[in-house]
């Protein structure tokens, strides 16, 4: 199965851990993020990851030379001229997937979610894409309506409000987790260009194509962004290492 890892991020509300290191380098439990991220990929059947590179990209290309990249198949699209963002990002590294959905994940997330169980459901559903969500306290949820089936997009503290289809029954707000699953199909239907976020895409076509919820609530789960939130995951790389331990 394929994925793709978003590394290229700069890393800003980790400095200055990050001022001479990608954020992807970062330890937790004296190990590197993007390993943390791997080693999960290779535990659920990832074999073949694609590894989008920006702020000191050179240290994570070098990092998996040294690593034999794990013992799988490992790509780099490279952003070093420009940071493109989930969707850009993803545009850009099109071409090394195939006909099959493939999961897309943020570097910097700690969690325990069961990837295979995840993309078997998406599958099933036959979606176009499949958003891991949570109840969590953030400034900007996406809306779901009693299906799973996006609805839309808010911010509590702008008031701001991104509707894409009418509503039915009760609305619910869901946290991202920043892990997804996504239908190949999404390329043709991509027509954004440049730097964008893939979150503007998914609500223009979700008026026509089903992209749903897969709540994951009961899982560990950190984004280790802020250094506090860093310190909060020292300790649990074992748990989310060995999912079945």
């Amino acid at each position: 199965m394929q994925a793709m890892i978003l590394a290229a991020g700069l890393g800003t509300r980790l400095r200055p851990l990050t001022n001479n290191l990608p954020k992807a380098m970062v330890k937790v439990d004296d190990i590197p993020l993007l390993e943390i991220a791997i080693r999960r990929l290779i535990h659920y059947g990832f074999d073949d990851i694609i590894i989008n590179v920006h702020h000191f990209a050179e240290q994570i290309i070098r990092f998996l030379e040294q690593q034999g990249n794990f013992g799988i198949n490992i790509a780099i699209s490279d952003e070093r001229d420009q940071i493109l963002e989930t969707g850009g990002g993803l545009k850009k590294a099109s071409a090394f997937f195939g006909d099959a959905p493939f999961l897309l994940c943020n570097t910097d997330i700690i969690t325990n979610i069961d990837l295979k169980k995840m993309y078997d459901a998406h599958c099933q559903l036959n979606a176009l894409a499949s958003l891991a969500t949570r109840q969590r306290s953030t400034s900007r949820y996406l809306i779901f309506d009693e299906n799973r089936l996006l609805h839309g997009w808010q911010n509590i503290k702008t008031g701001e409000v991104k509707m894409c289809r009418a509503k039915q029954g009760k609305l619910q707000l869901r946290a991202f987790s920043g892990i997804h699953i996504i239908s190949p199909q999404i390329f043709g239907l991509m027509t954004e260009e440049g730097k964008f976020s893939i979150i503007d895409t998914y609500l223009r076509l979700a008026s026509e194509h089903a992209i749903y919820s897969y709540p994951h609530d009961e899982d560990i789960w950190i984004d280790v962004g802020k250094p506090e939130e860093l310190e909060m995951a020292r300790g649990i790389t074992a748990k989310v290492l060995n999912p079945s331990s």
